[in-house]
This record gives structure tokens, C-alpha cells and sequence, in this order.
């Protein structure tokens, strides 16, 4: 196992799914004295299996890979009323509405049982805590366990399953709130508040408005081993967002961002847009069901330049995001953070 906040500069690249954390961005990140993360939400196994071989051919530091822990799907839940409002916004931009798939589990089982046969350095996990059976697994094949938590009580939960150390996330983290359960709503306390309740005896790192050396200084002085940064890489040079994602974050009329569940049908945090607008207050929290829904949207919206049908996942700090080498924007962050301490 190997020790997360042993690292040369304590920064985590968070684990950006749907194509933001490519093999280039682990690479770069890791090899500047951070830990990259690939993303394994959405993808088949033998698709994150190329992207794992890909950084192993890049670098030899440790790195790490992020997976989404499923839940039993709410099918007493009928999305064909949701299916009705998103109609005509599909038709607008000449795509079809798929049949929701309620045997989706992302793959799960398949991408553990490649991770544990690839011997992955560190493996963490967003939407709850596997199995104490495959937390174990992991542990004996030599892989450091995280798991994303957003309360207290998710924390002692996961200390007591076995994890090794956690991603205590806050409410200013942009994408995806990491709560146990897909119908909770996440908790507002502010992320060094939160530092503050979780004294789990196991190293922390801290996620969430990670943008500026004040806020990675703050984090580290309320107990955090090390941070965790996502939106300050979106514009970097090797992230894989598309570009319209890019440049809404560096857009003056975009300042605002807001928890929505429109896309996914969990909560998660997005630069607000035309398609958040119409559809916030009645996306219902079914889980990747609404994301199966939106997908051929949001994919067309992608493929036009169009970011009002985009999900812009921005944290409170994205207007500090730049454009660069993800190495110097390490460097940069953690020589002024430094500083600061």
C-alpha cells in the first residue's frame, strides 16, 4: 500500500468521468509530484484497462483509479413523465430518447475483478462503500482503499468497512456530491467545517473549492492530509473536457454555478445553463438512469459547440481555473499554498 499524503505535494487529481481525466492528465499530475486519477465511472472494463496500461507506459509513480459503487435501481420510480418533458429539448436537437436500462449497474463487478487482476496502486470509490469483502480484496492485493464521504456518519462507516483513508468532500466541489444514497440531499456545512467534525484516524484528504493556495492552505491546516483538485484542471492542456466546457468556465456571463440533479438524477454541481433551468426542480433521484436519458442531449449539445445542453460541472471556485501544463498549474497552486502555511 502506499501512503496518499506521503506524496512530494500533497495533490490529488479527483477522478473526472466522461472523458476529463485522460491517461495524459494522471501522467502529467503524478509525474509532477501529485497522484492523477483515472475515472472509471461509465467506462467498460477493458476500456479503463487501456487507459491503466496507457499511464503505466507514461510513468512508473503511483496513480490511482475511482469507481462508482452502484445501488439497487428505484424502479417504483416512472420516468416516462420526465421522458416527456425532455422530448422536445431531444428533438431540438435531433436525437431520440433512449428506453431506461435498470440492469445498469456500471459494470461494476467486471471493473473490480480487472483492478484487482491490474494491481492498481490506489482505488477509490464514489456513491458508497463496496462490500467489506472487496474492500478486503484490494487490501490484500496491495491496492490503498479510499472512499468518498460528505458526512460524519459516511466516514465512520467507511473507517469501520476498512477503508484506508478518505475523500471528505464538500459542498463547493463541483461535479457529482458523493452521498451514500442517490435521494439524499447533500449536507451545506462548508468543507474545513466538515474537516473539523471528521477525526476518522485515518488519513483525510479534502475536496471541494480546492482552486485557490488559500483555500489548499486552509484545508491543510484544518486537518486535511492532502487536497483534492478538479475543476483547477478542466482547462489544463491534457484535460479531456470539451472545449465549450473549457471556455464556460472562464466566461464572465457564467458566474453562477448550482447543485442540480438534471443530468444524472444526483445531486451535483454545474455551471447554470438554459437545460438546468427547465428541468432542476423536476428531474427525479434515480441513478444513471436520468444519465442513460440525457446522454444522446448532452452528447449532441457536445458535438454542436452548444454548452446550454452541456453539463458544465464547475466547483464555487472555477472562475480561477487557466488554461497550461497541468504540472505547472500543480506547481503554481502548491508553491503559493506553501507559502501561506
Amino acid at each position: 500500500m502506499i501512503d496518499v499524503s506521503g506524496r512530494a505535494i500533497p495533490i490529488v487529481q479527483a477522478p473526472m468521468a466522461g472523458g476529463v481525466s485522460t491517461p495524459a492528465l494522471v501522467q502529467a499530475v503524478t509525474s509532477a509530484g501529485g497522484l492523477g486519477f483515472l475515472a472509471g465511472g461509465y467506462l467498460r472494463a477493458d476500456a479503463l484497462r487501456e487507459q491503466i496500461r496507457a499511464v503505466r507506459q507514461a510513468t512508473d509513480q503511483p496513480f490511482g483509479v475511482n469507481l462508482f459503487v452502484p445501488e439497487p435501481p428505484r424502479r417504483e420510480v416512472d420516468l416516462r413523465p420526465y421522458c416527456e418533458r425532455l422530448r422536445p429539448v431531444a428533438e431540438r436537437y435531433g436525437v431520440t430518447i433512449p428506453e431506461p436500462d435498470w440492469q445498469d449497474d456500471d459494470f461494476f463487478a467486471e471493473k473490480v475483478e480487472m483492478l484487482l487482476a491490474e494491481r492498481v496502486p490506489v482505488v477509490s470509490f464514489t456513491f458508497g462503500i463496496p462490500d467489506a469483502g472487496v474492500i478486503e480484496a484490494f487490501r490484500a492485493a496491495g491496492s490503498t482503499v479510499i472512499v468518498t464521504v460528505t458526512t460524519a456518519d459516511e466516514a465512520r462507516n467507511a473507517v469501520t468497512a476498512g477503508a484506508d483513508a478518505l475523500c471528505v468532500q464538500g459542498p463547493e466541489a463541483g461535479g457529482h456530491r458523493s452521498t451514500h444514497r442517490m435521494t439524499d440531499e447533500p449536507g451545506r456545512a462548508p468543507l474545513v467545517e466538515l474537516l473539523r467534525r471528521i477525526r476518522p484516524g485515518v488519513p483525510v484528504i479534502a475536496a471541494g473549492g480546492m482552486a485557490t493556495p488559500d483555500a489548499i492552505a486552509a484545508a491543510l491546516a484544518a486537518g486535511a492530509s492532502a487536497v483534492q483538485l478538479g475543476t483547477a484542471f478542466v482547462r489544463s492542456d491534457e484535460s479531456g473536457a470539451k472545449q465549450a466546457h473549457k471556455d464556460a468556465l472562464a466566461d464572465p456571463g457564467r458566474p453562477d454555478t448550482v447543485v442540480t440533479r438534471a443530468f444524472t438524477g444526483r445531486p451535483a454541481r454545474a455551471i447554470r445553463t438554459s437545460f438546468v433551468e427547465q428541468f432542476d426542480g423536476a428531474t427525479p433521484a434515480v441513478h444513471p438512469q436520468v444519465h442513460q436519458l440525457t446522454a444522446p442531449i448532452r452528447a449532441a449539445a457536445a458535438a454542436a459547440g452548444d454548452p446550454e445542453g452541456l453539463a458544465l460541472w464547475a466547483g464555487t471556485g472555477h472562475r480561477t481555473a487557466r488554461t497550461g501544463p497541468a504540472a505547472e498549474i500543480v506547481a503554481e497552486l502548491w508553491t503559493q499554498a506553501e507559502r501561506l502555511r
